[in-house]
């Protein structure tokens, strides 16, 4: 499981602007400063006023800077930026671009080997996936699994593992690449049973929480309609909203995901 602790967030903001061709200008543990490109800067910053008047006056672009704050409390430099965590809405748009971009990719391990042995490379099935809890509340986590397609060998952490690797989109030379025994569709099926059966072992105590706090609602509601006998409409409506306000729900999201011939 990818915990909820900002080292993490700090390496995933990393890698997809690396992966996104934006070059870092300044980091730290707690932060990250990069220069976007014209591309990223048009699907991230909200700027079409500006991106019109570029294009229709020729002028010429000037992509914006942005800087990521993961950690405030231990950052020791007083930099301004954007606060981000799990939940907050700039790190949901970069998950999204990301699974817009790329939701399934087939990469290489790019091996130094300058002899002309050949060194074999193995099928892994990794995905990203995320898992949210919400009522009132909200609660999200991340998991990075990897399937071994000859093995069956499941590993928990994938994405950091795979991270510290360099990877190409072509085979690179003096490699072979195995063909995978077990079917990616049979492992993504074995992942998702794992998957669920975290989230079976999982503490649920948060949804009895969620009842509790919805039945205070509740009696608040008709407290203040005590000795009305005709409940105007504006109690209907106020009802239904604490309702759907305390339900709960348990989603899963595949963020990403893909073949990684490795070592």
């Amino acid at each position: 499981m990818i915990s909820l602790y900002p080292k993490q967030i700090q390496q995933y903001l990393k890698t997809f602007f690396t992966e996104t061709n934006c070059p870092i200008v300044q980091e730290s543990d707690h932060h990250i400063t990069v220069q976007l490109t014209i591309d990223m800067d048009k699907r991230i910053m909200n700027r079409p006023f500006y991106w019109s008047y570029v294009e229709s006056t020729g002028s010429e672009p000037k992509s914006a800077q942005l800087t990521l704050i993961t950690d405030k409390n231990r950052m020791g430099l007083n930099i301004p930026g954007e606060i981000v965590h799990y939940g907050s809405p700039r790190l949901n748009q970069l998950f999204q671009v990301a699974k817009e971009r790329g939701a399934f990719v087939q990469l290489f391990e790019d091996v130094d080997n300058p002899s002309a042995v050949q060194t074999v490379l193995t099928p892994w099935l990794g995905v990203n996936y995320k898992i949210t809890y919400s009522s009132d509340r909200t609660k999200e986590m991340l998991y990075s699994l990897g399937m071994n397609l000859m093995t069956g060998a499941v590993m928990d952490g994938f994405q950091e593992a795979v991270s510290e690797l360099k990877l190409e989109a072509a085979i690179p030379p003096n490699t072979f690449y195995l063909p995978y025994i077990i079917k990616p569709s049979r492992a993504m099926e074995r992942l998702e049973q794992l998957i669920d059966d975290l989230i079976g072992q999982d503490d649920h105590t948060w949804v009895e929480e969620a009842k509790v706090r919805r039945e205070r609602d509740l009696q608040v509601l008709e407290y203040f309609y005590k000795g009305i006998e005709e409940r105007p409409e504006s109690y209907e409506m106020e009802k239904k909203a604490i309702e759907e306000q305390y339900e709960t729900k348990i989603k899963v999201d595949v963020i990403n995901g893909g073949l990684f011939y490795v070592r």
